[in-house]
């Protein structure tokens, strides 16, 4: 049996992919979508008379799209214990004894579509946003951080 001051599982590790399955499957849709158009704009595209630097941002577009398509399939969020991490171009962590503020931003309605979100306001500066398909998972971690705020502080040393 366990207190009011005790939280089962509080150091279970809860894990989701950081965007709902809808938005990942546009992601690749949209990817396979612009190279389907540029295989079939590949003779006009052979034909045209291109500077280094038209066809770097070319090719560099099509590279960033793909590699933010792929962090959009691939990316996860995780909760263990008291921090919260998503992969991405770089990995988000945070613990909650380091939050400042923070802000759930989610729409029940279109979470297919658009991503529950955490907008987190760190104690020593800096804000980031964390992604997860699962909104219980972002609101346990606020949770984390409700408890660590209302934890006793220690007193003073003499």
């Amino acid at each position: 049996m366990t207190t009011a001051n005790e939280r089962p599982n509080a150091d279970a590790t809860r894990e989701s992919a950081a965007y709902p399955r809808l938005l990942r499957v546009l992601a690749v849709l949209m990817v396979v979508a612009l190279a389907v158009y540029a295989l079939r704009a590949w003779p006009a595209l052979r034909t045209a008379q291109w500077s280094f630097t038209g066809l770097a941002m070319l090719v560099l577009a099509g590279v960033l799209i793909a590699w933010v398509a792929w962090w959009i399939v691939f990316s996860r969020t995780r909760l263990q214990g008291q921090e919260l991490v998503q992969t991405w171009l770089w990995d988000k962590r945070v613990q909650a004894h380091e939050v400042a503020t923070f802000k759930l931003v989610h729409w029940r309605g279109l979470q297919s579509v658009i991503a529950p979100r955490l907008l987190v306001r760190r104690r020593q500066g800096g804000i980031a946003w964390f992604h997860s398909a699962d909104a219980e998972l972002l609101r346990a971690f606020a949770g984390e951080v409700v408890q660590q705020g209302m934890r006793p502080k220690p007193p003073p040393a003499p």
